[in-house]
This record gives C-alpha cells, sequence and structure tokens, in this order.
C-alpha cells in the first residue's frame, strides 16, 4: 500500500507507468532532490553518478565547446537526464544544466544498473525513452540546419510551455539567442511580433505561451514529430503492463553494461546516439 501510495504521487513520466509491482522493487533506491537553478547534472567527461527523473522543472541537454554551447534537447516530466550511462560511460563533450528549477527523483548508476538488469518491465521503458530523446536531439540538429528562425523559436517556445503545463517561462530573452544559435536582435523583434499577433504574453526576464495551438501553426514540423516520439512511448503502457510480469530481485545475477547492450541487440542500436 505504502508503494501504490507513493507511486500515484510521482509525475514523472517514465516512473508513472510502471506497474506497482515494478515500481515497489525500484522504490528503495529513490531519492527525490530539489533542482536548483544552473545546477550541473552532467558533465562534460565526467561519469554519470545519478540517473534523475525529472518531477518539475525544465533540464536543458546541451553540447559544449570553448565557443559557447547549443541545446539539444529539453527535458521535463516525461523524462530522464543522464541516460547516456546506458553506454557504460560519460560523453566528452555533453553537459545537463537545470534551465528551470524544480524537483527531480534520483537513482545512483549502481543501482540503476541493478534495476534495469533485473526488472524487464523498467529496461523496456528506458529504452523507449531512449528513443524518443534520439528523435528529440536529431530533429533539432535538422531543424538549426533547415528551418527558419521564426519556426525555430515557436517550436522551442511549444515544446517548453508543454513541460510546464502552459506556466510562465521564466527565461531571459537572450537565452534563445545563446542556446539555438541565433542573433539577439532577430530573436526579440521575433519574440514581439509573436506578442502582436497573441500568441505570446512578455514579461520582464519571462514570457508565456497563451495561445499554443496558433504558436504550433508557426512552428516547423519538427515540434510535432518531437511530440509524437514521447507520446507513442506513452502509447505503449498497456502493452507494457499486460505483457510482461514482475521479477523478483536477485533472480538474476546484475550483467555489465556492455553485456546488456549486446543482449538487447537491435533495440539499443540507436542509443549509440543518445547524448
Amino acid at each position: 500500500m505504502y508503494a501504490q501510495s507513493k507511486r500515484t504521487l510521482i509525475k514523472n513520466a517514465i516512473l508513472a507507468s510502471l506497474s506497482p509491482a515494478c515500481f515497489a522493487a525500484i522504490l528503495p533506491f529513490l531519492e527525490q532532490v530539489t533542482l536548483k537553478e544552473r545546477l550541473s547534472l552532467q558533465g562534460p567527461r565526467k561519469p554519470v553518478e545519478h540517473v534523475y527523473f525529472v518531477e518539475s522543472g525544465i533540464v536543458s541537454l546541451r553540447t559544449v565547446a570553448s565557443e559557447g554551447f547549443a541545446e539539444l534537447a529539453t527535458i521535463g516530466v516525461q523524462g530522464a537526464v543522464g541516460v547516456s550511462c546506458l553506454l557504460g560511460g560519460h560523453l566528452p563533450a555533453h553537459q545537463s544544466i537545470v534551465l528551470l528549477p524544480g524537483s527531480a527523483i534520483r537513482i545512483r548508476t549502481e543501482d540503476f544498473w541493478r534495476v534495469f538488469g533485473e526488472h524487464p518491465e523498467f529496461r523496456y521503458r528506458l529504452l523507449r525513452y531512449a528513443q524518443g530523446l534520439v528523435i528529440h536531439e536529431a530533429q533539432t540538429t535538422f531543424c538549426a540546419v533547415r528551418h527558419k528562425l521564426e519556426q525555430r523559436l515557436a517550436s522551442w517556445l511549444c515544446l517548453a510551455s508543454d513541460l510546464l503545463e502552459g506556466a510562465v517561462l521564466a527565461i531571459p530573452h537572450h537565452y534563445f539567442s545563446a542556446a539555438l544559435g541565433l542573433r539577439r536582435p532577430s530573436v526579440t523583434q521575433t519574440l514581439i511580433r509573436f506578442e502582436e499577433q497573441g500568441l505570446i504574453r512578455k514579461m520582464r526576464r519571462s514570457l508565456q505561451v497563451v495561445d499554443r495551438k496558433q504558436l504550433e501553426q508557426t512552428a516547423c514540423r519538427c515540434c510535432g514529430f518531437i511530440t509524437s516520439a514521447y507520446s507513442e512511448m506513452e502509447s505503449q503502457r498497456d502493452h507494457l503492463n499486460s505483457g510482461l510480469t514482475y521479477e523478483p530481485a536477485g533472480s538474476h545475477r546484475r550483467a555489465s553494461a556492455p553485456a546488456l547492450l549486446h543482449e538487447l541487440g537491435a533495440q539499443t542500436t540507436s542509443l549509440e546516439h543518445v547524448l
């Protein structure tokens, strides 16, 4: 009953989708933490110590270089930070920074691997999410090359607004120019135009999407592709919970990361691109 009551309070899409039996099995390894603004959850060339299941707020997944950074994806209640540990190591040029403060439930990587190896349901859910994240990052890269400023900015605002369920985005306007690689004056002019069209409401160091449907009409198709990638992950929930059974802890020995990846075969081919 305790595990069930805990599960009903979970907002993270991955954890909330687990069956009561699976959630009860991983509950002892979970720890709730506060995500403070600008907190680094994952850094370049640093081992991943925890996997964070975001409960609220937004985390920016980015690639960094001496010239600056480029944002690859935004992670909120739909996902997790640190899934690069599925590759058995760190990524040399990638960073996860808390963009908007909130909270998360984290698990140590050694415990993550134990649960990942022993519980097929948990493993399946993480691989499905990783697939969605790959699509997200791929579309972000494509978008940066092919689409206009107005489309890219509208897409980013739609996706971020979805993560916060329409709440105010406490993000200064200059962030968009840095994260998306756009000229700041052009970003400012575009935001003014969006406000004049009734799509957003600008405030000091923040803004709010007021007409999500119309804003998506301005956005490129990447916005829809990314949303669909995570929606398809959610659509697998009923199939997953009816087709897999709970396996008691200790029924399998813990496999190494390379061994598990080899066993997963075709499913993990896409994980080679997880950032």
